[in-house]
C-alpha cells in the first residue's frame, strides 16, 4: 500500500511526471547481480573478466552506470547457482550500484563505509581497492553486522574490517583518518516501495523527519573522520527531499569547509543528459520552514546531485551527492588512529599455521597476523588499533588453532584463487557432486592426500580433506544448502 500522504508530496513534487512515476509501482521490478573482480579462476581470469566475454552461464545484460554490473531475469535465480556460493557476484539491486563510482577508489587508500549492512557496496568498494589498503566496513546494529560480515567473507575479501560501532565512538578512534568515506544512509526507504511491500506500512511523515535528523548526526560524525582533499558520497534509496536535497543543504552550512562537487550524470543516457536526474533546489520547500530560511550563497549547486527515477531508468528510487573537504594534505602527512597502528603477533605465536602454509600454499600471503583466541587473522599492514571498538572481523580469518594442528577457515578458501594453493579439486557447477559438495556429502576421488580447496568451474568454493579415496567434506554446516 502506498501511503496518501506519500502520493500526493509526490504529485506535488513530479507534476505532469507524475503519471509515469505512478504507472511504475505496477510493474515489476529490475533485478541485476555485480561480477566479483577480486575473485579469480584457475586461469588467473576474474570474474568481472567472463562476464565481459559472456562466459557466466545465464544471459546477462550490462548495467550502464555499473562497470561490473548486469540486469538478469527474474526466473533465472542465480543466488541457487553454486556460483553465489563461491563469491562470484552479488546480487546487487541496480539503481544501488551508483553511489560507489562516485566515491573514485583508488587501490591503498584508507575507504570507510559507516554505514554498511548488508554489503552490497562495501564489497563494491573493496573490488576497486583490489586488495590494497584498508577498508572499515561498519553497522551499529550488531544482527545486520552479522550479515555484513558474512558477505564480506562469501565474496573473498582480505583487507577489510567489520565492525559494529556508533558513528560517534569510530569518529574518536578515527579523527581526519579516512581518504574516502560512503555514508549509504538509514533512510525512510521510499525508493523501495516496489521492491518491498512492507516498506509503505512502516512510512509516515514523522519517521521521514526523524531520519533527516539521524543523517545530520552520521554526516556530521563522517565529516570527523575525512582527511582535507578527502571524498565524502552521501546516498539514500529514499525521494523524500528532506533525507537528500535537505540534508545536504543543511550539511553545508554547518560545514563551510566543504563543497559540493557536480556528478557526471552521462552513464544514466538521455535522462542524465537532461537534467531530468537532477536534485532540485525546488524540493527545499518540502523540508520544513528550518531548511527554507537556510542562508545558502548559491541553492542552484544543488541541481549536482543525482536523482534516480524508477520511471526514466532500469532501477529503483536512489539519490547521491559527492561532498569534498577543502585543503590539501600537508606533505608527509600520515593519519593516526587513536591508538596508533595494530603491532600483530609473531610467528612463534601462529600454532601449527605456518606447517599448514608450508604444506598447502604456494606462497606466504601479505600482511600481517593477529590472535584472538585460538583463532588467526590475516589483516592489512596498515591497520589501526581496534582497541576499545566491537569488531566481527579484524581482517581475513585463517583458521583455527587445534591441538597439534590447524584448520583452515571457510573464509580462506573463498579467498584463495587455485593457483595459491597446491592441492586443487575441481567441480563442475553442471556435475551432480558440486551440488551434494554444497549439501555437505563427501565424494570419491584419488590423489595425495591432505587438505584440498574444493573449485566450482576453477572458482574456489570450500575445503575438503582427502584420505583413502574419500574427499571428506569441510563446507560449513550452517551455509549448506538442501539440493
Amino acid at each position: 500500500m502506498i501511503p496518501e500522504l506519500f502520493v500526493n508530496r509526490m504529485q506535488e513534487m513530479l507534476g505532469a511526471d507524475y503519471e509515469a512515476f505512478s504507472a511504475g509501482f505496477g510493474e515489476s521490478r529490475y533485478h541485476a547481480l555485480r561480477l566479483n573482480g577480486l575473485k579469480k579462476n584457475k586461469m588467473g581470469q576474474t570474474a568481472t573478466q567472463l562476464g565481459k566475454t559472456g562466459q557466466i552461464p545465464f544471459e546477462l545484460k550490462p548495467v550502464p552506470w555499473a562497470e561490473d554490473g548486469y540486469y538478469y531475469e527474474a526466473d533465472v535465480a542465480p543466488g541457487k547457482h553454486p556460483y553465489h556460493e563461491a563469491g562470484v557476484y552479488y546480487i546487487q539491486e541496480p539503481s544501488a550500484m551508483a553511489p560507489v563510482p562516485y566515491l573514485q577508489v583508488q587501490p591503498g587508500e584508507r575507504v570507510l563505509d559507516l554505514c554498511a549492512a548488508p554489503g552490497g557496496k562495501s564489497t563494491q568498494i573493496a573490488a576497486a581497492l583490489e586488495g590494497k589498503g584498508l577498508l572499515i566496513a561498519n553497522e551499529i546494529h550488531p544482527a545486520r553486522a552479522k550479515i555484513l560480515s558474512e558477505n564480506v567473507e562469501r565474496m573473498g575479501i582480505r583487507n577489510a574490517c567489520v565492525t559494529n560501532e556508533t558513528p560517534e565512538r569510530l569518529a574518536t578512534h578515527f579523527p581526519v583518518y579516512f581518504d574516502k568515506i560512503l555514508v549509504d544512509a538509514p533512510c525512510s526507504g521510499e525508493g523501495m516501495f516496489r521492491k518491498n511491500e512492507n516498506a509503505g506500512e512502516e512510512w509516515s511523515p514523522e519517521n521521514v523527519q526523524l531520519c533527516g535528523e539521524r543523517q545530520d548526526e552520521i554526516l556530521d560524525q563522517a565529516a570527523a573522520m575525512l582527511r582535507p582533499g578527502g571524498r565524502l558520497v552521501y546516498s539514500t534509496c529514499t525521494f523524500g527531499p528532506v533525507e537528500n536535497e535537505g540534508s545536504i543543504a543543511r550539511f553545508l552550512c554547518r560545514h563551510p569547509e566543504f563543497r559540493l562537487e557536480q556528478m557526471d550524470k552521462s552513464a544514466f543516457g538521455e535522462a542524465g543528459a537532461t537534467g531530468a536526474m537532477d536534485g532540485k533546489a525546488s524540493y527545499l520547500q518540502y523540508t520544513g520552514e528550518e531548511a527554507r530560511e537556510m542562508d545558502v550563497a548559491d541553492w542552484q549547486q544543488l541541481s549536482g546531485t543525482l536523482r534516480i527515477w524508477p520511471h526514466l531508468v532500469k532501477g529503483e528510487g536512489h539519490f547521491a551527492a559527492v561532498l569534498v573537504k577543502e585543503g590539501q594534505v600537508p606533505e608527509g602527512y600520515a593519519a593516526g588512529a587513536l591508538y596508533g597502528e595494530e603491532k600483530g603477533v609473531s610467528p612463534k605465536e601462529l600454532g601449527e599455521y605456518p606447517a599448514f602454509a608450508t604444506e598447502n600454499l604456494k606462497g606466504t600471503l601479505s600482511g600481517k597476523y593477529m590472535k584472538f583466541g585460538d583463532n588467526i587473522y590475516l589483516v592489512p599492514e596498515e591497520l589501526p588499533s581496534l582497541k576499545g571498538l566491537k569488531v566481527l572481523r579484524p581482517g581475513l580469518q585463517l583458521g583455527t588453532c587445534k591441538k597439534n594442528r590447524f584448520e583452515p577457515s571457510h573464509g580462506l578458501a573463498l579467498a584463495l584463487s587455485p593457483n595459491e594453493v597446491k592441492h586443487v579439486w575441481d567441480l563442475s557447477s553442471t556435475d551432480s557432486t558440486c551440488r551434494a559438495y554444497l549439501n555437505g556429502q563427501t565424494f570419491p576421488c584419488e590423489g595425495e592426500k591432505g587438505w584440498y580447496l574444493i573449485c566450482v568451474d576453477g572458482f574456489s568454493m570450500g575445503w575438503g580433506k582427502l584420505a583413502g579415496g574419500l574427499m571428506k567434506n569441510h563446507y560449513p554446516k550452517g551455509l549448506r544448502i538442501q539440493c
